[in-house]
């Protein structure tokens, strides 16, 4: 199996990501490209570069000489130009900026290198139930890592958990299933027009993938992003917990509001940000959604925002 991945970020002490103290590893790399994603940097499967413009000093010219471009965007900040982005290697430029405005977002870690930070946090997760939590980005999009590292982390008696959009083959979750304890899964919508327009994937490929998890014995909790305009009316929550009784094994499922925390990542990523501008702020909709979810006998808990 696939000995080494491609991580953005690791988060110790975790408590929203499944039960218990957990660490969190993120995965680079996912198939969809969601317009409300908190992650944009976890895209793509290569390393990013970030630039932050508040942080640059203006005179040092480091980039420049590298092969990077700073121009003027429609508002006046400086950001990097796109079409200059790939030009130098980006692992040339790690350590090259003195002020940090430059960061580069990814890098290829061994299985060992981060097994032996998640079991930095062994007692931890024995007082606690807690364990290991794979996250992105989509970790299914690496799939021999994924499975190897899940593997190795059972070995050292340490739990494990993946949070996933399941927009992926079949055959990139199915090696992972057995050295998996908990599975966390993203169900955004149930129609292929809307599904397509906010997220650019195929929703049959998800569906499908849940009603094969039906047959398995992994436990699943699903989370539901509430995006407003896409799927934050009762409506389609009814429809998904109607699925979700019907089609899936969970029992259990999350409501996520919508927040903007990741707005500023686009910026840097010198993208365009494209969800709704203010976050979900509907105490009705909610209790009303947790209500419906209790009457189709789910456990519904409304968690932190999506």
């Amino acid at each position: 199996m696939m000995q080494t991945g491609m991580t953005f970020n690791l988060q110790r002490y975790s408590t929203h990501d499944g039960p218990g103290i957990r660490t969190v590893v993120f995965l680079k790399g996912c198939s969809l490209a969601c317009r409300w994603c908190q992650n944009p940097e976890s895209r793509r499967r290569q390393p990013d570069l970030l630039f932050d413009s508040r942080l640059c000093l203006t005179g040092c010219q480091l980039c420049q000489q590298a092969g990077l471009c700073l121009v003027s965007d429609a508002a006046g900040q400086r950001c990097l130009s796109r079409c200059e982005q790939d030009r130098p290697a980006l692992e040339t430029l790690r350590s090259l900026c003195p002020s940090g405005a430059l960061s580069v977002v990814g890098e290829t870690q061994s299985l060992a290198t981060v097994l032996a930070q998640v079991k930095r946090d062994l007692p931890f997760y024995q007082r606690s139930g807690g364990g290991l939590t794979l996250s992105g980005g989509e970790p299914f999009m690496q799939p021999e890592f994924t499975a190897a590292l899940l593997q190795a982390a059972q070995a050292e008696s340490i739990s494990t958990a993946v949070e996933s959009c399941l927009h992926v083959p079949w055959h990139y979750i199915a090696p992972a299933l057995p050295h998996l304890d908990l599975l966390l899964a993203d169900l955004k919508h149930l129609d292929a027009e809307p599904f397509l327009h906010w997220t650019g994937g195929r929703v049959e490929q998800v569906l499908d993938n849940f009603r094969r998890l039906k047959h398995c014995a992994v436990p699943l909790i699903i989370r539901i992003p509430l995006i407003p305009g896409f799927n934050a009316d009762l409506a389609t929550l009814c429809r998904l917990f109607d699925f979700i009784v019907e089609q899936t094994s969970a029992r259990e499922v999350h409501l996520l509001p919508y927040h903007t925390l990741g707005q500023h990542k686009y910026q840097l990523l010198g993208e365009e940000y494209r969800a709704p501008g203010q976050p979900l702020d509907d105490e009705a909709l909610l209790s009303q959604a947790q209500l419906q979810a209790r009457a189709r006998g789910l456990h519904a808990v409304l968690r932190g925002q999506a």
